[in-house]
C-alpha cells in the first residue's frame, strides 16, 4: 500500500483526505458529548490525546503513524471546543440538554435564577 501510494505520489493527498475526514469525524463528537456530558469530560480528550500522541511515537509506518498525530491533536482541540461548544449552546446555537439543565438548577438554585444581581 505504502509502495503505491509513494509511486503515484499520493501520500499527502491521502495524509490531507484522512486529516479532513478526522475533523469532521471530531466536530459531532463534540457535540455530542457537551450536550450529554457538560465540559467535565475535557480530561477525556486529553488522556486520548496523549495515548495518540504516543501511538503516533511509537508507530514506524508513516501514514498511520501521521495519522495518530492527527487524532491526537484534534483531541487536543476538542479540549478547547467543548468550552466553545457550552457558549454555542448558551447563545441558543445548539440545543441545552434538558435533563442536564434541570441537573444544575438542583445543584445550584441560587445560580439559575434571573433576580441575583
Amino acid at each position: 500500500m505504502i509502495e503505491f501510494l509513494t509511486t503515484h505520489n499520493l501520500m499527502g493527498l491521502t495524509i490531507g483526505i484522512t486529516t479532513f475526514l478526522v475533523i469532521g469525524l471530531f466536530h459531532p463528537i463534540v457535540i455530542k458529548a457537551e450536550y450529554y456530558l457538560g465540559t467535565k469530560c475535557w480530561w477525556i480528550f486529553l488522556v486520548l490525546g496523549i495515548i495518540f500522541v504516543a501511538l503516533s511515537l511509537i508507530i514506524k509506518e508513516i501514514i498511520l503513524s501521521t495519522i495518530m498525530g492527527v487524532v491526537a491533536f484534534s483531541s487536543f482541540w476538542s479540549i478547547l471546543e467543548i468550552f466553545e461548544q457550552t457558549k454555542r449552546v448558551e447563545k441558543g446555537w445548539f440545543p441545552a440538554n434538558p435533563k442536564r439543565i434541570k441537573k444544575e438548577n438542583k445543584a445550584n438554585p441560587k445560580k439559575n435564577k434571573s433576580s441575583d444581581f
